[in-house]
């Protein structure tokens, strides 16, 4: 599903120095598996998911996307090939405060007028269901539990049936109940649906929901495990 392929990004800092973000990586993503990504703040694991959705471009290597270089295809395909086959999780719930859970699923499909919204809403709404969250429909993200709000973001993800779900540190601002939860929620996703999954966290502790994991540090890999 995606492959690095000798890969690095390099931040440039002055003319004299700069910064390895991930140093010459090979990294095979199999379709259907969920990889955990571990390491410390600033290990390279954001900056790697990143690379791995074609929105960074590496300093060196390839990565490859279904068999196809990111960098070789236009703009316009790229961005296409995010919105129909990869969905994102970020740390933060980034919800719009005036909008209802069910518009705060259905709205980026709207925005980039895929698909009608009578299209959506039957989905939007069975995921909603899915999810645990039908008695909320209508409600605020003030009016949402933190881990009610990252389960709206974890469907809005959804929304599309994309290939890959991306999530990057999706449970650092929850307590330790809710965190347990969201991942259980992964894992139910990955086991009932088979889409690919990388997750990005700081807690080793949570590797043991995923198929594989990756552990990082000082932008390379230092252990793999299946």
């Amino acid at each position: 599903m995606i492959v690095l392929d000798k890969v690095s990004k390099i931040y440039p800092i002055s003319k004299e120095n700069q910064v390895a973000a991930v140093q010459d990586i090979n990294l095979e993503i199999p379709m259907g598996e969920f990889l955990v990504i571990t390491g410390r703040s600033g290990s390279g694991k954001t900056t790697l998911l990143n690379l791995a959705a074609g929105l960074t471009r590496p300093t060196s290597g390839r990565v490859l996307f279904e068999g196809v270089d990111w960098w070789s295809l236009p703009d316009r395909e790229q961005s296409l090939t995010r919105n129909q086959k990869i969905g994102f999780v970020f740390q933060f719930p980034s919800l719009l405060p005036a909008l209802t859970v069910l518009e705060n699923i259905a709205l980026p499909t709207i925005i980039n007028h895929s698909q009608d919204f009578q299209e959506i809403y039957p989905r939007a709404v069975k995921l909603v269901e899915t999810l645990g969250l039908s008695d909320k429909r209508s409600s605020y993200p003030r009016q949402l539990s933190a881990g009610q709000q990252q389960r709206v973001v974890i469907a809005r993800a959804l929304l599309n049936q994309p290939a890959v779900l991306l999530a990057d540190e999706p449970t650092s601002n929850l307590d330790e109940q809710t965190e347990l939860e969201i991942m259980e929620l992964f894992a139910e996703i990955h086991q009932r649906t088979g889409i690919t999954i990388v997750l990005v966290t700081h807690s080793a502790q949570l590797v043991r929901f995923g198929t594989q994991s990756v552990q990082m540090a000082v932008g390379q890999v230092v252990t793999k495990q299946t």
